[in-house]
């Protein structure tokens, strides 16, 4: 896992959703070269074989860009690792969250707890983090957890896109409004036909997730289908009816996957 001192962290504002989009522009930095799709690695695994791992950038304002790019590139040649899964990091399309202004995003998958803290320790994961990231970056949340239920590829295909979605509960919740807020998560995929693929769980790496503690990330087929929300107002309005009285922050992000990818670097 990538390790940076963050930036002043005030408790983010309770959010009106966490599916449903608001207008952001995008960002203007694009990845060039990113590793290539490996069909033979999408894989079905069980709940008990997934750990979800993201980390959020804030890049710094005065970035070069071909320095961004070279973070990237260099954040992408981790996949060869063996200790993961999938893995794919870019620029975000869109920072919904109005506390933060994230920039770019890693998404990346292992099979065990073990296997990311041994991704995390590997010296090529450091190099990268250490010259090409750390002087790059402002802030950073990172944010871990393994899916109550986990279906489909392992493995995200270009172009595709994510929604991430971050939730803070308040203080002094119990058990019983904890496992509303992660069934009403779970139920989004019902309610919206559009996402193939959705994972729910709770964080288990509190250090640099800024408080957040519930985490879900819904895979559409490519930017249209997720900018389909648009349209399904009163669905989503429903959804965030059932959580919204428990919640104290929300971070929601998107990010598309190039739909073709070049050589590997």
């Amino acid at each position: 896992m990538l390790g940076v001192k963050t930036s002043g962290t005030a408790a983010a504002t309770a959010c009106s959703h966490f599916l449903s989009p608001r207008s952001f522009p995008p960002s203007a930095v694009t990845p060039r070269h990113l590793k290539p799709y490996s069909p033979h690695r999408s894989i079905k695994m069980s709940a008990e074989q997934i750990v979800e791992h993201v980390v959020l950038f804030k890049a710094k304002p005065d970035a070069d860009p071909s320095k961004l790019s070279a973070m990237v590139n260099n954040l992408n040649s981790l996949t060869s690792l063996s200790q993961v899964v999938h893995l794919n990091s870019g620029p975000l399309i869109r920072d919904r969250s109005s506390s933060f202004s994230f920039t770019h995003i890693l998404h990346s998958r292992y099979k065990s707890k073990s296997d990311l803290a041994d991704y995390s320790a590997h010296p090529a994961h450091v190099s990268v983090v250490k010259e090409y990231v750390l002087p790059m970056v402002d802030d950073i949340m990172a944010v871990d957890w393994i899916p109550s239920y986990f279906s489909g590829p392992s493995v995200v295909p270009p172009g595709s896109a994510l929604r991430v979605t971050f939730l803070k509960l308040k203080e002094n919740l119990g058990e019983n409004e904890k496992s509303q807020v992660l069934s009403a998560v779970g139920g989004i995929k019902e309610k919206f036909p559009g996402i193939q693929q959705l994972t729910v769980g709770e964080n288990f790496s509190p250090a640099r997730a800024k408080g957040f503690s519930i985490a879900s990330i819904a895979v559409f087929k490519g930017v249209n289908e997720l900018e389909a929300l648009e349209s399904q107002t009163e669905l989503a309005n429903e959804q965030k009816d059932k959580v919204r009285d428990f919640l104290d922050g929300v971070v929601v992000v998107d990010y598309a996957l190039l739909p073709t990818q070049s050589a590997s670097l």
